[in-house]
C-alpha cells in the first residue's frame, strides 16, 4: 500500500515494520511516533511531520532523523520499513 495523498502530504499513519520484525514504528495521527526495537517497547518516541512523501522526526530527547516513502516503502535513515497490513 503506497499510502494516500491528502493535499500535498502522503498518509503515513499506521504501523511500519522492518522485514525481520525487529523494528516497529507506529506513526500516530496526532503527529507522534512510538518505535519499538526487539523486545524494547517505546525505545524511541517523539514527533514527526510530513511534507509530501518526506518525514522529519524529532525524538523526545532532541535527536533528529529523516525518512522518505518511495514506492510504498519507508526509508528511515538506514532502516527499510514496510506498512503493516491490517487483517481483513
Amino acid at each position: 500500500m503506497a499510502g494516500s495523498v491528502e493535499g500535498d502530504h502522503m498518509d503515513v499513519v499506521g504501523m511500519w515494520v522492518t522485514a525481520d520484525g525487529h523494528v516497529r514504528q507506529e506513526l500516530l495521527a496526532d503527529g507522534r511516533y512510538d518505535e519499538a526495537r526487539g523486545e524494547r517497547r517505546s525505545a524511541y518516541t517523539g514527533r514527526y511531520t510530513v511534507t509530501g512523501s518526506h518525514l522529519d522526526y524529532v525524538d523526545d530527547t532532541g535527536f533528529t532523523a529523516t525518512g522518505d516513502v518511495r514506492d510504498g516503502v519507508l526509508h528511515h535513515e538506514h532502516l527499510v520499513l514496510y506498512r503493516e497490513q491490517k487483517p481483513s
